[in-house]
């Protein structure tokens, strides 16, 4: 391979590296959330199946993503779902929400987390694609539809992301642990992420209620990521500690 299309394919590897740290932080709160009330045991068993399904849910996806390109349906539920669960736990306010979650049970909680990673699946392997797809074409040959380069640098930029889960779920729940009041924020940004799958489920093709430009552009990015932050933000300094609460 040239120098310059050996550069070109890495400058494009960096930048996909942190998108998908980006968007696997979406979710490592999300499984976070989910695994939570389980004991400790069982709850490093459902973050490994989370990591392991979300690997496999990836890598499914770059093999089959002509055929996702026309299936918005899943990235709708996914959003739904998320949407429902976050503003149940609001609505149902945080002690009676956590009471609900701790009668579910292990297999429960990984079937939720499975409905999460197709939709986060869907969501990463695509922005990657839409990423990669003007790479010019190598002699490697083809893999899984298309250029071998441009699958393998998917397949890097997929399994960054997995690292990112890996560290940053664990560090979600350790923190939520820490400071239960925290959880109202955590859901709150968990329909935050709904919102962003919605508005990509009515950007696609077959929707096209939005345009893709604008959800893909830097006004909707900025928005979805000031949102973030602010309710990242306003979590924390209104959250208490474990012991503050205790002493209550």
């Amino acid at each position: 391979m040239e120098l310059s299309l050996l550069l070109e394919y890495g400058w494009v590897l960096v930048i996909l590296i942190i998108l998908e740290g980006l968007l696997s932080a979406d979710n490592a709160l999300v499984l976070a959330v989910m695994a939570k009330h389980l004991p400790e045991e069982q709850q490093k068993r459902a973050i490994n199946i989370g990591l392991l399904l979300a690997f496999v849910f990836r890598i499914g996806a770059i093999f089959i993503i002509s055929f996702l390109f026309h299936v918005w349906q899943v990235q709708a539920i996914g959003a739904a779902y998320l949407i429902f669960i976050a503003v149940k736990h609001i609505l149902k306010g945080h002690k009676e929400a956590e009471e609900e979650q701790k009668g579910k049970s292990y297999r429960m909680t990984v079937a939720q987390i499975a409905l999460a990673d197709i939709a986060f699946a869907i969501d990463s392997i695509l922005a990657a694609v839409a990423l990669v797809i003007a790479l010019p074409d190598t002699p490697i040959g083809t893999i899984g539809g298309m250029d071998g380069a441009k699958f393998i640098v998917i397949v890097i930029g997929a399994i960054a992301g997995l690292v990112v889960i890996k560290f940053a779920a664990g560090f979600f729940v350790t923190l939520l642990t820490k400071r239960p009041s925290l959880e109202t924020a955590a859901m709150v940004l968990v329909g935050w992420v709904g919102v962003k799958l919605l508005m990509h489920t009515l950007a696609h093709p077959s929707v096209h209620i939005i345009s893709h430009e604008f959800v893909e552009g830097p006004i909707w990015k900025s928005i979805f990521w000031s949102g973030m932050l602010l309710i990242a933000l306003g979590g924390w300094f209104l959250s208490k500690g474990r012991s503050e609460e205790s002493d209550e």
